[in-house]
């Protein structure tokens, strides 16, 4: 799996960058605070319910949540699935945050 980091992924997107980011946080989660990007519970991507990503199979998707964990457990299901380009948020929100 490969990784990018909160300080990597933050130059990225002050330089004007708008990377593909996906939120695998529950809805109270990404109610509280997100950094944008598509919005699919872990949960969801679990069940096999993809069509809101469907279009990125083949370009790089930065996939966060709070810790780094879920993301990290999804961005391992969605290359299993195909997907070329996929790149976990170690440190999720807590560490975006703490930065």
């Amino acid at each position: 799996m490969q990784t990018i980091t909160t300080d990597e992924l933050r130059k990225r997107m002050d330089a004007g960058e708008q990377p593909n980011l996906l939120d695998v946080r529950e809805d109270y989660e990404r109610a509280d605070f997100n950094i944008g990007g598509r919005h699919v519970p872990i949960g969801k991507l679990q069940s096999m319910q993809l069509d809101d990503i469907e279009d990125w199979k083949n370009d790089e998707i930065i996939i966060y949540c709070r810790s780094g964990n879920r993301s990290g457990i999804a961005a391992n299901m969605l290359e299993m699935l195909g997907y070329k380009n996929v790149k976990n948020l170690v440190g999720g929100m807590l560490d975006w945050q703490k930065k």
